[in-house]
């Protein structure tokens, strides 16, 4: 609804602008009839009549004497991914988030962000790498990327492959200009506006965002400490027919959960029998002590792309994701990165990630970051525990805590005084498709070692218990 509209009629004119703003209704399209969408409204007649002459005389719409009200086919306004849904509060929007982390000035206190801070990454191997690039060839510094990538990337990459028993071969594997440059790509190949794709809830919030963005209907199935509830992941297929599953089956974002082998199964044989493709997002999995199962190993990528990149663990300045999945989907994806980027990623990018991936520095840092994050997260956990602040679980990885907040605490509501601190928090809402997360926040135990971040989640807490 917008400002200045807190009537029926503004309910309904909101309804209607939802349908137009995310292609639900398109130009030329009939708008329901006013008796059936009164009743869909619970509202009266009377009041979808006034709503549909305010939409016409705006020009978003137009009647047709004797036929009802269309869509107008002029002046239909760009896509605004902010209003392809009924309007939330801006401090579960992923948008904000998104937002207030990356734009944040340095002094901004980030326990809401999604990645490790500055001083956390191989800047010698980094800088190393660096030094050898400028030696090389000219075409690295000058010339696009080829349409595939770096050869010798995803040599590396197929290596590691082999090493967790996921067999593939060199036509099986493109690079991308970033992990979420790939689930756009696989959204593009295989979703048409009005389908409906299966998320997590909670899910990574950027899935939703994206999602959106390719006008689809996005359905959630609840996450557990061992993978999505198996029996609503059977039902959901079964109602919904989603054509595709997004996931995180490697410290799962933002509950830190590890599918279990039981669960895996099981997802993959509902998968079968509804033909659904599972797209999983291996982004977390070097920070894993030992692999957990995989769907993509276990399917051998049948009906399971599996992506990634190294922002999490080497830098997200320099973006370079990967697709792997079948011979024929990549060809196809292939074509569609040439028609949206004109090439693979930047050389630069994929030939620094490489230097450093086979180089010894990287297993070392990443035994060193491991260690690290399992100091930090304990730590993080027993200074939330004076504040009633508990983990769902504690991971097996990752930087990431999933908290429950005390009984009455709104997450959204301390997410809104703490960024008038400085300080950006993530919002349980953020995540969860259903809204059912309102007690949960998301810490990113790495960006959360100073002391103000509890500090002003106390005098955040008191103030709202007081309210």
């Amino acid at each position: 609804m917008k400002d200045g509209e807190p009537t029926l009629t503004g309910e309904v004119m909101a309804a209607i602008r939802w349908k137009v703003f995310s292609r639900a209704l398109v130009a030329g399209d009939r708008l329901p009839s006013i008796r059936s969408f009164a009743a869909t409204m619970g509202v009266s007649p009377s009041t979808v009549v006034e709503a549909y002459d305010r939409l016409a005389a705006e020009g978003l719409i137009r009647a047709r004497r004797g036929s009802g009200f269309y869509v107008a086919g002029s002046g239909l306004p760009p896509l605004t991914l902010a209003e392809t849904e009924p309007r939330r509060d801006r401090a579960v929007d992923p948008f904000w988030v998104s937002r207030q982390s990356l734009d944040a000035d340095p002094t901004v206190l980030k326990p809401g962000c999604g990645w490790l801070p500055t001083d956390w990454m191989p800047h010698p191997a980094l800088r190393r790498a660096l030094r050898m690039l400028a030696r090389g060839e000219n075409a690295v510094l000058a010339d696009y990327g080829t349409t595939h990538g770096s050869p010798v990337l995803r040599r590396l990459l197929l290596g590691r492959f082999v090493e967790e028993g996921l067999e593939a071969s060199p036509d099986q594997i493109m690079l991308t200009g970033s992990g979420t440059q790939a689930i756009d790509l696989i959204c593009r190949f295989l979703l048409r506006p009005g389908d409906t794709v299966l998320v997590d809830d909670p899910c990574y919030f950027n899935f939703q965002a994206l999602l959106r963005a390719h006008q689809v209907r996005i359905v959630g199935v609840p996450y557990t400490p061992s993978g999505p509830d198996v029996a609503a992941f059977e039902t959901v297929l079964t109602e919904e027919r989603p054509r595709l599953y997004l996931t995180n089956s490697a410290l799962h974002n933002p509950t830190g959960a590890t599918l279990s082998p039981q669960t895996a199964y099981r997802l993959l044989s509902a998968a079968s029998a509804h033909d659904l493709t599972i797209v999983e997002d291996d982004i977390f999995a070097d920070f894993e002590p030992e692999p957990s199962p995989r769907l993509a190993v276990l399917d051998g990528l049948n009906r399971v792309i599996r992506i990634g990149s190294f922002s999490k663990t080497l830098s997200a300045s320099i973006r370079c994701g990967y697709i792997a999945a079948r011979a024929d989907w990549i060809e196809g994806l292939v074509d569609l990165q040439v028609a949206t980027n004109f090439g693979g990623p930047s050389p630069i990018a994929t030939e620094l990630i490489a230097s450093v991936l086979a180089g010894g520095s990287y297993r070392k840092h990443m035994g060193e970051l491991r260690q690290r994050l399992a100091r930090t997260r304990r730590e993080m956990a027993t200074r939330l525990e004076p504040l009633g602040i508990q983990p769902w679980l504690i991971p097996r990885g990752g930087f990431y805590l999933w908290c429950h907040l005390p009984e009455g605490q709104d997450s959204a509501a301390l997410a809104r005084m703490a960024v008038e601190e400085n300080v950006v928090l993530a919002p349980g809402n953020v995540f969860s498709v259903s809204q059912t997360a309102t007690p949960f926040l998301r810490f990113n135990v790495a960006q959360s070692s100073d002391p103000r971040v509890i500090a002003v989640l106390r005098r955040a807490m008191l103030i709202h218990r007081a309210e």
